[in-house]
Formats: C-alpha cells, sequence, structure tokens
C-alpha cells in the first residue's frame, strides 16, 4: 500500500507531500517532500497517526441522550446503566459492541481500550465459555476493523465492604484469585488463536469494588505479563470519602501500598486528586486518561491534568461512556476545561494534544510500536479534511491547531488500521450502514425484558 498525504502530522511538524508507504501490517517508509506518484492513494487534508481511545464502556453507548430527562448525578445515572447491563448476553454484545467499534473507526480510532466487567450471566453463574463476554468484545473489534486492547477488570464487591447484589451480580468472579484463573484462559486463548488485532490487559474496577487485600494479586497478574493495569480512581468525592473512611488514606495511596501503580498503570478520570496524590501518580509514572465529556456529562468536575502531567504522568484519552465519540472533543476539553479552571489559556500545545489521543494512547493500551507515522510502527492512519464548513481557511502552518480546535469527528476522511483501510471516504468500509446498525442493537437491547 502507498499513501501520499498533502500533509501530515510527523510528531514535531506538519510535513508537506508525504508518501507512505505500508509492508503489511507496519509502515516501511515515511517521507515528507516527495512528489505524488501516480500509483499512490491521495490523502487530501492532514494525515494523522491512527487515534486511540484508552477508555470504553460499550455498552454504555446505548444510554447516550437518554440519561437527561431528569436531573439526576452519576449515581441515578448509574442505576440507568445497570438496567442496561442487566439485558445484555454473550450476542446482543457483539452486535452492540461492533456497531459502537464501526462508530469509533468512523472517528479516526484504530485501537480500543476496552474497561469490560460484563462478565457472567445475569445472577451470576458463568457462561459455558466464562470469557464468553470478552470473546465477544475481541469478535466485535475485529468485525470493525480495530484492535483492541480487552481490560478484565476485576469487580468484587458493591461498595467498600458490601456485596454484590442484582445487576452486580453479573461482574463478580467471588476472589481475585477466580478473576485471575478466569484471565489466563482468555490470555492463553487469545494468544494460542493468532488473533493479533487483541491484547489482554487487566483492570481494577475501582476501591470501591477490589478489597484492599485482592488489589494486589490484580496487580502482580499484570505485572507478571508486562501487560497494562487501569483502574477507576477518584471520579467522585464519595469514593475518597469511603476509602478514608474505611481504610484511612486516600484512594491512590491505597493503590500504591498494594504494589498497583507504575509505568504500566493507567489511572483513569483521576478527578479528585489533593497534592499528595498527584506527587505520588507522578513519581510513580502511573499514567493518567481524562474523559472531558463523561466528566462534565456526569458532573464529576475538572480533573487536575496539568498538574498531573507537569509531575511525571502521561495523558491518554478515552470517550468512556460514549455521550459522543470524538477524541478531537476530547483532545481540546483537557486544554479547555483547564482554561476554566485557571482562568488562563494555552495549557498545552495543539502536538501535545495530538500525542495524547496517539501514541500516549496506543503506549496506555500495551501497543507502543503504534501511534507514530514511522517505519516500524503499525500501519495506522487517519486523514481529516481541512474543507469542511469547520476546517475551511486553515494552511498548512496550523493545520494541527484546526484539527484539534475546530475539526470533529464528522471530519474524518480515511482510516487504515494495520495496513488495512477501514474508512474510506466518509464509509465504513466492513459495517456497510454504522447507524443502523447502531439503531438496531440499541432498539432492541432497550426493548428486551430484563435478562432476555
Amino acid at each position: 500500500m502507498r499513501w501520499h498525504a498533502e500533509l501530515a502530522w510527523l510528531g514535531d511538524e506538519v510535513a508537506a507531500d508525504v508518501l507512505i508507504e505500508a509492508d503489511g501490517e507496519r509502515f516501511a517508509t515515511v517521507r515528507p517532500g516527495v512528489p505524488a506518484p501516480p500509483d499512490a492513494e491521495r490523502l487530501p487534508g492532514l494525515t494523522l497517526p491512527g487515534l486511540a481511545n484508552a477508555h470504553s464502556h460499550a455498552f454504555h453507548r446505548a444510554l447516550r441522550g437518554r440519561s437527561h430527562a431528569e436531573r439526576g448525578d452519576f449515581w441515578t445515572w448509574r442505576e440507568q446503566m445497570y438496567a442496561v447491563a442487566g439485558r445484555l448476553d454473550p450476542g446482543s454484545y457483539r452486535a452492540l459492541a461492533r456497531a459502537v467499534y464501526a462508530e469509533m473507526a468512523l472517528a479516526g480510532i484504530s485501537v480500543v481500550g476496552e474497561f469490560h466487567y460484563l462478565h457472567h450471566r445475569p445472577g451470576g453463574a458463568p457462561y459455558d465459555d466464562p470469557n464468553a463476554m470478552g470473546e465477544a468484545l475481541i469478535a466485535a473489534a475485529a468485525d470493525a476493523g480495530i484492535r483492541i486492547t480487552l481490560l478484565d477488570a476485576c469487580y468484587l464487591t458493591g461498595g467498600i465492604g458490601r456485596p454484590l447484589q442484582g445487576p452486580q451480580l453479573r461482574f463478580g468472579d467471588g476472589s481475585a484469585g477466580n478473576w485471575q484463573r478466569r484471565v489466563d484462559a482468555l490470555h492463553g486463548a487469545v494468544g494460542k488463536n493468532g488473533r493479533s488485532h487483541a491484547r489482554i490487559g487487566a483492570a481494577v474496577h475501582s476501591v470501591r469494588a477490589v478489597p484492599r487485600e485482592q488489589i494486589h494479586a490484580v496487580a502482580a497478574w499484570a505485572r507478571d505479563r508486562r501487560a497494562p493495569l487501569h483502574v477507576h480512581l477518584s471520579e467522585q468525592p464519595a469514593e475518597n470519602e469511603a476509602c478514608r473512611q474505611a481504610y484511612g488514606t486516600s484512594p491512590t495511596r491505597l493503590l500504591a501500598d498494594a504494589g498497583a501503580l507504575g509505568p504500566l498503570t493507567v489511572a483513569v478520570h483521576a478527578t479528585h486528586l489533593d497534592d499528595e496524590d498527584i506527587r505520588v501518580l507522578g513519581t510513580t509514572m502511573t499514567g493518567v486518561c481524562m474523559c472531558p465529556t463523561t466528566e462534565r456529562d456526569l458532573a464529576d468536575g475538572i480533573g487536575p491534568a496539568r498538574d498531573l502531567v507537569n509531575a511525571g504522568a502521561e495523558l491518554s484519552l478515552g470517550s468512556d461512556q460514549h455521550a459522543i465519540i470524538d477524541l478531537f472533543e476530547e483532545a481540546r476539553a483537557v486544554e479547555l476545561d483547564e482554561r476554566l479552571r485557571t482562568h488562563r489559556r494555552g495549557h498545552w500545545s495543539a502536538g501535545a494534544l495530538l500525542a495524547a489521543a496517539t501514541w500516549n494512547g496506543h503506549s496506555a493500551l500495551g501497543w507502543p510500536e503504534a501511534g507514530r507515522l514511522e517505519p516500524g510502527a503499525y500501519a495506522d492512519l487517519v486523514t481529516v479534511a481541512l474543507d469542511s464548513v469547520r476546517t475551511a481557511g486553515t494552511t498548512a502552518e496550523f493545520a494541527a491547531e484546526s484539527v484539534v480546535f475546530a475539526a470533529t469527528a464528522a471530519d474524518v476522511r480515511h482510516v487504515v488500521v494495520s495496513g488495512r483501510p477501514i474508512v474510506r471516504d466518509g464509509r465504513h468500509l466492513l459495517v456497510p450502514d454504522v447507524p443502523a446498525a447502531l439503531h438496531t442493537a440499541i432498539t432492541e437491547l432497550t426493548t428486551a425484558g430484563p435478562g432476555e
């Protein structure tokens, strides 16, 4: 495959007339300043590495637009989420995730980190294949043409010191040891079957959902396999208060004491932190994934992203509950939210925000060989139009700024994942009608009875 990009972001600059060649799944050459050869596919606009959605709950997409009719808060939204969770089975989960991942592909996303805790049947009994739900997500990513890191979450309690109840029973394995055995089987099956588009990571759902004495076992599983470990951290003040009451310390310090922080760990949200929490995350080189559209949709708050990065954390981005799926919006929201918090502009350059959306996200998901337009990297690219009503009038000098601060997912024109064209001229090549697929999957799910 050969492509000729009108403009391409190469990590430190926007270059013109960039010839990009791939050998199989990897880039072979990336050369700026080359006239367009007749056999290369033209890519008008700005071409970027594939985007990485570092935090996703695919089934939450069914709630888009349905949780605003009443005022509510995070906790009432959670009850609506549980109702949806109670209705899914492997077949309906694959259909929904296939459509959601296709929507991601249309938005330029080449890899997703699926934070997966919907493991078992309603009531908690395992499926005949205890990993049937995880396998459905892996298959859905293949259906949609993107890569996936399945972040299999340990989820054992319904709150600190409280048993799982109702829909939460589907989430639990009983103990971290049982979780390890189930995930070992999934890890082995993915490797044995040669599904190169999928990797398995680990997750501690939260300090609310995994007791202190069992966090270490999850962290050890990830550390032994050099796999990413993700954790919801301090999304709500109530989580911090409960942790301090039960353990006498903050969630961040609890995770540190359990050996769960470090360069392979990503703290998701990290919204309500004190100065010591920020210092601990930074000095351990723990990554942080911000999900601004979710954090404002649920009125969670504005996290200290700039302070975390200054302390040593690496920033990645996620669309989480998919109020929208648009990593350009997530990227600019990090800067714009910081402006609201500090009353100052200019906390991140466009390049730094693109890095968060590309190679930082891939690294956070255990794909360090992706997210860059350079030889040897996975051949992922996304081309963004510079002639839409949002981006028209820009120049090469300001192309990166125009994409970060003005473009939307609707401006994505072409997407290639692992050398394979997935989106061409804004049309998904594997899922012909993505809106119809979403409509069908969500309608069937939201009109089904519990457990159907």
